[in-house]
């Protein structure tokens, strides 16, 4: 045995299971978690991290859920798939924004998108079922595919496509033990926004060989200038009955605290997840799901009041880094990322150290700027960094002028 192999334990000895110990914690959070800790020991440090909006949720939502506690209907258990007031709400939201048809039944709200995502993959996957992922990919993919027990095929696109991936790149990746392959448009971290036309294309490549889809639609309404949302089941109606598409209302109506979601899906599916849900957490909290049943009742005024004030920091934050020598920014055209290479700063001196990858590039930025990102490691691809433009307007120019500062200090 090679001496940097470490001895097998035994089941034992084994104090974690393989399966959880295998998995990380979540690099978006982790960096939230740790600019909120600096900040708390009162250094001035402005985070980047998380993709979170600054907004209040809206006034009416928030007066839906006081009301639910004080009806005594909502004390107690609920149908572990959610309130079907909620449900039949959901799927009336998904016809009016989505221009796809699906009857309540094929809707199973979770606690939180990342529990749609999850339930989907365990619903759908067996032991070594690969699912395509194209990378830059949303760090929980990748990990609740390996917890499902599938195994994550990462498709690496870069700036030079606005961060979209090819049906040509696709079927490379496709195996005889392709099951499914993730579609993300608006994307996290990149923000890249498919054109309807190439929506179609993958859509159609997916029937064409029978695979499953996983569509996640949480970004849906924060699209800007000329980018629309298109949602792949509703354009490829072939794909319907092989795909499953993930939302929730956190991103949407600033709600990423209430814990609402949900999957809508071909119906063995949805009772598949359900029956995990039943022993995994049960019903959702009844008064988030009532506030969560105000929120997709209402309409999008509060939405759009937020969709205009993200646009505005978004063209703020692409132009002053690319004022950055040695990084090069995208302008993204949905969510509230952006997602800029900065491989011409590696290898640089700034400050007497030398960050040679994009993880040690965002802890100088951390240390000597005290401005929290995410490094492109955490999304699959390195060389980059991911900045959320979801923070108040003042916060966004000092912690961008911070980074300007530094950074043009690079020297080689």
């Amino acid at each position: 045995m090679s001496a940097a192999t470490p001895p097998a334990q035994s089941p034992t000895e084994r104090r974690v299971s393989a399966r959880i110990g295998s998995i990380s914690e979540s690099a978006t959070l982790a960096v939230d978690a740790k600019a909120k800790a600096l900040k708390a020991s009162g250094r001035p440090v402005i985070g980047f991290g998380a993709g979170e909006p600054d907004f209040p949720t809206p006034g009416y939502i928030v007066d839906a859920a006081a009301e639910a506690c004080r009806d005594t209907r909502n004390h107690r258990y609920t149908p572990a798939g959610g309130l079907p007031e909620l449900k039949a709400a959901i799927a009336e939201k998904t016809l009016r924004d989505s221009g796809y048809e699906i009857d309540p039944a094929q809707v199973l709200v979770t606690n939180g998108g990342k529990q749609a995502i999850y339930e989907s993959f365990a619903a759908l996957l067996d032991p070594g079922d690969e699912v395509i992922v194209p990378a830059p990919y949303w760090t929980t993919y990748p990990e609740s595919i390996r917890l499902a027990g599938g195994v994550p095929v990462p498709v690496v696109t870069d700036e030079t496509s606005n961060y979209q991936v090819t049906v040509e790149q696709l079927e490379a990746a496709r195996t005889e033990r392709t099951k499914m392959v993730v579609f993300v448009s608006p994307s996290n971290p990149t923000g890249a926004v498919y054109p309807r036309a190439e929506v179609e294309a993958v859509g159609q490549w997916a029937v064409e060989h029978g695979l499953w889809v996983m569509t996640d639609e949480i970004y849906e309404h924060l699209v800007y200038g000329d980018a629309e949302f298109t949602s792949l089941p509703a354009v490829v109606p072939a794909v319907r009955d092989k795909c499953v598409v993930v939302n929730g209302v956190a991103k949407t109506y600033a709600m990423t605290g209430w814990r609402v979601g949900w999957i809508v899906g071909p119906k063995d599916v949805i009772k598949a997840a359900a029956n995990l849900q039943s022993h995994a957490t049960s019903n959702v909290s009844n008064v988030a799901q009532v506030a969560a049943l105000a929120a997709v009742s209402g309409d999008l005024e509060a939405v759009s009041a937020m969709r205009t004030a993200f646009d505005r920091r978004r063209r703020t934050i692409v132009r002053m880094l690319n004022e950055i020598d040695g990084l090069v920014c995208p302008e993204p055209e949905g969510a509230f990322y952006v997602y800029p290479s900065v491989k011409g700063l590696l290898g640089k001196e700034i400050r007497g150290k030398r960050p040679a990858t994009s993880v040690e590039l965002a802890e100088v930025i951390l240390e000597e700027a005290e401005v929290a990102v995410v490094p492109g490691e955490a999304f699959g691809t390195p060389g980059y960094l991911r900045l959320s433009y979801a923070l108040g307007d003042e916060d966004l120019a000092e912690g961008v002028s911070r980074m300007q500062k530094l950074l043009g200090e690079a020297r080689d």
